[in-house]
């Protein structure tokens, strides 16, 4: 009876890979390692983690990041651009090898993803034109159904305007360019985001009179979300990550994307 049991094993471990399906075994690093190429999934729209020049090249801290960890490996790198609430779906499925696109480590986005970090310390703030709104320190002062704030689809902020803000009309957008714009445009009172994109858009928009206040309003360690399949990544991931803090890089790179603003004058 065992070693029947072996036999139809076997039978079904050879169909498997008869069929196409891919063994533990070739995914992880050893499957990078062997295409020699690291895919990295990001939004591509989260300055000044991740965005577009008008040339269409992806720069930002986390564009850096995934071409230092490529490098690292020896492989290319592919980053792979598509909708926020894609990226999990797209890792979970298979089609990138990690997200490296401002993500908030949480406990719900654990249960089905391991997470390294964090390489960033952020927190919620508005973006608004209202003076009043910018400067809230606590949640409960815009907790109004005559206020409307914008999130991102599926991001933290979303989340944390249903469980904290829930009498404001809260409006979802597919990117923050959409949701600035509507902020610009006055068709919501507020957007909320982690201060860094609020920041950087006065920056980026100074005509328009936009306004964030640096008080954010949660703790969120951003960290670079992958499969949990493979210890040997996620071990040589924390070591990349450790060595770059300790040697003083990632700070470099936190300064050229968060102080010198010269940046902007590549962006649309």
């Amino acid at each position: 009876m065992k070693r029947a049991r072996t036999i139809i094993v076997s039978l079904l471990t050879l169909a498997l890979v008869s069929a196409g399906v891919p063994s533990l075994a070739a995914a992880g690093l050893s499957g990078i390692l062997q295409k020699g190429e690291l895919v990295v999934g990001t939004a591509g729209n989260m300055p000044p983690f991740n965005m577009k020049t008008t040339d269409g090249k992806l720069i930002g801290l986390d564009a850096d990041l995934a071409k230092l960890m490529a490098g690292a490996m020896g492989v290319k790198l592919r980053l792979k651009i598509m909708s926020f609430a894609k990226l999990l779906p797209a890792l979970e499925a298979g089609k990138v090898d990690m997200i490296m696109s401002q993500m908030t480590i949480t406990p719900r986005r654990n249960l089905k993803v391991a997470f390294v970090g964090p390489y960033f310390i952020s927190g919620k703030a508005f973006l608004t034109k209202r003076e009043t709104i910018a400067r809230a320190e606590e949640a409960s002062e815009v907790d109004n159904p005559r206020v409307s704030l914008a999130t991102i689809k599926g991001s933290t902020s979303q989340y944390f305007v249903e469980a904290v803000i829930p009498k404001a009309k809260l409006v979802t957008t597919d990117n923050y360019d959409e949701a600035v714009q509507m902020v610009i445009d006055d068709k919501v009172d507020a957007m909320i985001a982690d201060y860094p994109i609020c920041v950087i858009s006065v920056y980026r928009f100074p005509n328009k009179g936009l306004v964030s206040v640096i008080t954010p309003l949660t703790y969120e360690p951003l960290g670079i979300a992958m499969s949990g399949d493979d210890p040997l990544l996620l071990n040589w991931t924390e070591n990349f990550l450790d060595v770059l803090k300790g040697s003083g890089r990632l700070e470099v790179l936190r300064k050229r994307w968060f102080e010198d603003v010269s940046w902007l004058r590549r962006l649309p």
